[in-house]
């Protein structure tokens, strides 16, 4: 770990984090407001997936669709219009579109093996992303002149590491100069996350192992062949299984490599001086950096 004890956090003249965990409880919300204290800076894994690696392919499949158009495709074919992805910290919504669910074509689905590959692009975009956080610490420092550094990191970040694995090669040059840390839901905080993934359905990354083997158990219970499957009814079943494979692997990546902070404790943060506090308890002998 970058930080072995409370003390060495609360006298280190560089603090550096990686916060991981799902989606909702705080991770964005805490990096924002770190940002918006003024000695932060904010890097986002998934603005950097959506912008330096996948960019390219999520305007091409704006494309592809606004080809199908007539109108759109004679603009097009004589450059006289051009289409380009709008995606901020707040709004990742081309990233997750160009992801896509597989399933019936007729109800907005993609074929699986085209999901696959897609799947497949995001997690080597995924790996980058999240190494690229080690640079973007020092140019944040050497350009900006920001000495802290809160590193956003993609909800599935545990689909990309082995946390067993001591020379795993995310993790590992990951935690040597930026401390992980798991922010943990509650069991309530998992069922919200459900009901509300439930309403609005959005793609997600699967490790392509469990991809598989869900899906094939998906079309065995539902008796349906590929092509007929309801996209967004396939990803609310699989949504539960899917929190279900990622917990302990959360909470493998904190025990081994990082720290542990309740979802309810980070709501309370309200300043930077909180956070930095927060993590001080998290760490060996962080008692005595009450908050």
């Amino acid at each position: 770990m970058s930080y072995r004890t409370a003390q060495d956090w609360l006298d280190a003249p560089r603090r550096r984090v990686a916060l991981f965990g799902m989606s909702g409880l705080g991770k964005t919300h805490v990096s924002n407001l770190l940002r918006e204290g003024g000695a932060w800076f904010h890097y986002s894994v998934d603005f950097r997936i959506g912008t330096r690696y996948m960019g390219e392919h999520i305007v091409d499949n704006f494309k592809r669709e606004a080809m199908r158009n007539p109108f759109l495709r004679e603009l097009l074919m004589s450059d006289s219009i051009y289409i380009a992805s709008n995606l901020t910290f707040k709004n990742l919504s081309p990233l997750s579109t160009y992801l896509g669910k597989p399933g019936d074509p007729d109800k907005g689905g993609i074929p699986f093996e085209e999901y696959v590959r897609r799947q497949r692009l995001h997690r080597e975009a995924e790996i980058a992303a999240t190494l690229d956080a080690l640079a973007f610490a020092d140019k944040a420092e050497a350009i900006y002149g920001y000495s802290h550094f809160v590193c956003d990191t993609s909800g599935s970040l545990c689909e990309v590491v082995d946390p067993d694995d001591p020379e795993d090669p995310v993790l590992q040059p990951l935690s040597a100069k930026i401390l992980p840390v798991w922010i943990r839901g509650t069991e309530a905080h998992v069922e919200a996350l459900a009901a509300r993934f439930d309403r609005a359905p959005k793609p997600m990354y699967y490790q392509e192992d469990f991809l598989r083997a869900i899906w094939a158990e998906y079309l065995a219970a539902e008796g349906v062949a590929e092509a007929r499957v309801d996209p967004d009814a396939f990803i609310r079943w699989g949504f539960r299984r899917l929190l279900e494979h990622r917990l302990p692997i959360y909470a493998a990546i904190a025990e081994r490599w990082g720290v542990t902070v309740e979802a309810e404790d980070i709501a309370q943060v309200s300043s930077a001086h909180d956070f930095e506090r927060l993590i001080a308890r998290a760490l060996p002998s962080g008692g005595k950096a009450a908050m």
